[in-house]
Order: structure tokens, then sequence, then C-alpha cells
């Protein structure tokens, strides 16, 4: 699983316990996986399909730094699975795990799904080479 961004939580993050919003980790986690899953399949044409399980195992608070690890699960003809795992920066502890998010590459015009042409091994290969890169 690759770390790819962070967030500082603010106080407008919060909720009525002083800390992070379950809510607020939701949009940050569809954000994301969002993004990476248009960096993955090289197009913004993407909606969210389906969000599968969701746990929370901890809090964040305020003026905590989290981390978004996201993974390819499955590739299908127009569709893309990601894991996203929301950890605290500084201790490691998990706070959240979205599991199987599903994004669907559509037409921009119809809005009806469109094969994507990528690979589960395609995409394999294009991670190793770009972690390839930034250790070089």
């Amino acid at each position: 699983m690759r770390f790819l961004s962070r967030r500082l939580v603010m106080p407008n993050d919060l909720n009525y316990a002083n800390s992070l919003f379950g809510g607020r980790a939701l949009e940050w986690i569809d954000e994301e996986a969002a993004i990476y899953a248009i960096c993955q399949l090289e197009t913004n044409c993407l909606v969210t399909k389906h969000i599968g399980e969701i746990s929370f195992e901890s809090a964040a608070m305020q003026g905590d730094v989290v981390e978004f690890g996201l993974a390819t699960k499955k590739v299908g003809n127009t569709s893309i699975t990601v894991t996203c795992l929301v950890r605290n920066k500084a201790t490691k502890k998990t706070i959240c795990l979205a599991d199987d998010i599903v994004f669907v590459q559509v037409d921009p015009d119809s809005r009806k799904p469109i094969p994507h042409g990528k690979t589960f091994e395609q995409l394999t290969k294009q991670a190793e080479t770009e972690m390839s890169k930034l250790k070089a």
C-alpha cells in the first residue's frame, strides 16, 4: 500500500466529541480514492459506484496529521476497485479502513460505463515503475 497524501485535522473537521467527524473522514476517503483511481486509469471521467465495508478503529484529534494509503484490489472492464487505509502519521495507528471502493469509467456525454482498457497487471507494473523513479 502506498501512502500518497496527508491532511491536517482542523477545528472545522471535528465532531461534538472533539475528534475527527466520520462524515469528514468519508469525504476525504472518497476524494483521495477518486484521485488515485483517476491517476491509475489516466482519465477523470470516473464515478463512485460503491463503497463497501468501512471500519473506524481509532480517533483522530485536532492537530493530528492523517495519511491515506491506497491500493488497487481489482480491475474490471469498466471499473477499478481500491482500498483506502487512513492512519495517524505520527503513531501509524489505523483511524479508518474503507474497503472495496469501486469507480467506473463513464462516457463524458452519455454517462454510460465504457471500457478503460487497463489490466491489473498493467497497473501493477505502472506502480512499480513510478516507485523506482521515486527511489532514483
